[in-house]
C-alpha cells in the first residue's frame, strides 16, 4: 500500500510562515508529479502548487511570490513553504502524488489525509 502523510499545519497570525511536509511511503517504484491542494469551508478543493520529478513547478496566482513548493526525490517527500500568510489561506491542505507502486505498470493518484492551516487576522 501507498500512504501520504502530511505534517506542519497549525495556527499562525497573518504575515507569519508555516512549512508543510508530506512523506510518501509504501511499495513505491516511482513518483511523478507531487503537489499541494487546499479546501476551505464551503469551497471546492483547489490547486496550490505542483512540482514534477524534474523540479518544474506550477502554482496558483493567489500564492505566487508567497508559497514555494519543493521536493526531495531521494526521500519521497514534498514541502510547501508558506510565507506572508493571509486569513484567506485558511484551509485544509492536502498532499497529492502520482505514484507507480510495486506490481503495477501504471501510475495512480494518491491523497494524504489533510492538515489544517488557520491564519488569524
Amino acid at each position: 500500500q501507498v500512504q501520504l502523510v502530511e505534517s506542519g499545519g497549525g495556527l499562525v497570525q497573518a504575515g507569519g510562515s508555516l512549512r508543510l511536509s508530506c512523506a510518501a511511503s509504501g511499495n513505491i517504484i516511482s513518483i511523478d508529479v507531487m503537489g499541494w491542494y487546499r479546501q476551505a469551508p464551503g469551497k471546492q478543493r483547489e490547486l496550490v502548487a505542483t512540482i514534477t520529478s524534474g523540479g518544474t513547478t506550477n502554482s496558483a496566482d493567489s500564492v505566487k511570490g508567497r508559497f514555494t513548493i519543493s521536493r526531495d526525490n531521494a526521500k519521497n517527500m514534498v514541502y510547501l513553504q508558506m510565507n506572508t500568510l493571509k486569513p484567506e489561506d485558511t484551509a485544509v491542505y492536502y498532499c497529492q502524488a502520482v505514484i507507480r507502486r510495486v506490481g503495477s505498470p501504471s501510475f495512480f493518484n494518491y491523497w494524504g489525509q489533510g492538515t489544517q492551516v488557520t491564519v488569524s487576522s
